[in-house]
């Protein structure tokens, strides 16, 4: 990942973004994110090329209990089966702004049938779902590596077949008390203050749920306050799809590839990312404020601001193709609109 940036290049950045046809900062965030974009790529001239969403399953072994999720775990396969037949919202949305999607199996508690989903499916499968970690931890030691080079190994193929700006989405039903818990130990945001609805509980469930996650931080407090590195939270709290993300994210970041953060979920993984490479974000955009609860707090951790903000709280990375469109007119503007000497329009004090 670059970290050191040419003050000639950002010098030459602004020349560029400032001489456009406009009056200074007259295009908002789009001007901030093409300095961003190109300061990453090292150039003046960024490209966004073959834009990609990747979209992460797992299943939570606290889902199968119940007590955090309406849903009934088998929710999670159903879901992976949509994306890969093109019948979900990210499918919708991908298809709209020509986007690519890849649905990895990072530990769906399912047999997906090799033959039928042949092609359409990554299978970096490590488990069947985690352990419930009410009881115990989630994964080993083991399963918390293969997680997080597995989801290295996914963005580092997309890379090879050119992508240079990625997406990143999740599914797994219960993964929204995983992320809670994740952005607790990380931020000391109280555990309640991190819990939301997630897909949807009453206030009776929401009242349980909270219950269980603060039995569930206290089990594991003093291990991660012991040694509260990104690995040992996974271990502890995480879910398959989330150390793929962290994953993911930290190889991205390495090579320079343009990052659309999406919501709750992804956050939490881009925190844990966060403690092992402090610069990541410079190479992130944060598509959207979710509507979940707790999201915000983690913006405002990361004191990061998010370009849009529509009440949305679905995963599945549809906050990022979403934002894609500001992303490519960022690009787009400083690619193709006029300068003033090219278009021979007067600037402000030559009249």
């Amino acid at each position: 990942m670059q970290t050191v940036t040419s003050l000639t290049l950002r010098q030459a950045l602004r020349h560029k973004i400032d001489n456009k046809t406009k009056p200074l900062g007259a295009l908002g965030r789009l001007e901030d994110i093409a300095l961003q974009i190109g300061l990453l790529q090292g150039t003046t001239d960024p490209q966004l090329v073959r834009p990609h969403i990747v979209v992460f399953a797992g299943d939570h072994g606290i889902a199968a209990t119940g007590l955090v999720n309406p849903y009934p775990q088998s929710v999670t396969a159903q879901m992976v089966v949509n994306f890969l037949s093109g019948g979900a919202a990210i499918n919708a949305f991908c298809r709209q702004h020509h986007l690519g999607l890849t649905v990895v199996d990072a530990g769906v508690n399912f047999d997906f049938d090799n033959i039928l989903y042949a092609g359409k499916l990554v299978t970096k499968k490590i488990g069947y779902g985690t352990r419930n970690y009410v009881e115990g931890d989630a994964m080993t030691s083991g399963e918390t590596i293969a997680a997080i080079e597995a989801g290295k190994e996914v963005v580092a193929d997309l890379a090879a077949q050119g992508c240079n700006c990625i997406g990143l989405g999740e599914m797994g039903i219960g993964n929204t008390s995983s992320a809670a818990l994740i952005m607790s130990y990380i931020t000391g945001i109280p555990i309640d203050e991190c819990t939301g609805r997630g897909t949807g509980v009453n206030d009776e469930q929401l009242n349980k749920k909270k219950e269980t996650l603060q039995q569930a931080f206290r089990l594991h407090l003093p291990a991660i306050a012991a040694n509260p590195v990104p690995q040992n939270i996974l271990q502890h709290v995480g879910g398959y799809e989330i150390a793929m993300l962290m994953g993911a994210y930290l190889k991205a970041a390495e090579l320079n590839m343009v990052i659309l953060v999406d919501g709750f979920i992804t956050t939490s993984a881009l925190l844990l990312a966060r403690l092992l490479d402090s610069r990541i974000t410079e190479a992130c955009i944060f598509s959207h404020c979710s509507g979940e609860s707790g999201h915000a707090k983690m913006l405002e951790y990361l004191d990061a601001e998010p370009l849009l903000n529509l009440g949305m709280r679905l995963g599945e990375g549809t906050g990022a193709a979403m934002a894609w469109p500001l992303v490519q007119s960022a690009v787009n503007f400083l690619q193709e609109m006029a300068s003033f000497e090219s278009a021979g329009v007067s600037k402000g004090g030559d009249i």
